[in-house]
């Protein structure tokens, strides 16, 4: 399995809406860590993209700019979809970061414009507030809790 397709393969794998294959891209002791949530190990990550798999129905991916060598990858991508707390619709851009050990991502960093993010998700408390580390820490609370039960109930 060569670290040179482990980005395409994550993606693809998304595309597919296939949290297990995605998981699979991961080193056992990997870190994730994006606007919202900071997790460790591959369980972990694996929850979060089958969690936000099954809870993003409409969810529609674009993925460019995919870039790897046996270290490094990266990528560009845009999730479109239904926040389900609010109901409002999301456009996100991500530009990802990944470091990669024989073929498996160890370290993955998501970055995106959490204000912008706030704004479409949270609507007009996004837009007065979503800047703030309050509203920023209260999304994340609330991102990780929904990630524990969504964990619990599929234990």
């Amino acid at each position: 399995m060569p670290s040179t397709t482990v980005v395409q393969r994550l993606y693809d794998a998304f595309q597919a809406r296939d949290g297990q294959a995605m998981a699979d891209c991961y080193a056992p002791d990997a870190a994730f860590r994006d606007e919202v949530f900071d997790l460790a190990g591959r369980a972990k990550i694996g929850a979060m993209w089958k969690m936000l798999i099954e809870r993003g129905t409409d969810l529609q991916l674009v993925v460019r700019d995919v870039v790897e060598d046996d270290t490094t990858g990266s990528a560009h991508w845009q999730a479109t979809y239904t926040f389900t707390t609010t109901g409002r619709k999301v456009c996100n851009e991500i530009d990802a970061a990944m470091r990669i050990e024989d073929g498996q991502i160890v370290e993955h960093r998501d970055r995106f414009d959490f204000w912008r993010w706030s704004r479409q998700a949270l609507g007009p408390v996004g837009w007065v507030l979503g800047w703030s580390p309050v509203v920023r820490g209260k999304v994340q609370a609330e991102a990780r809790k929904g990630l524990d039960a969504w964990i619990a109930d599929h234990a």
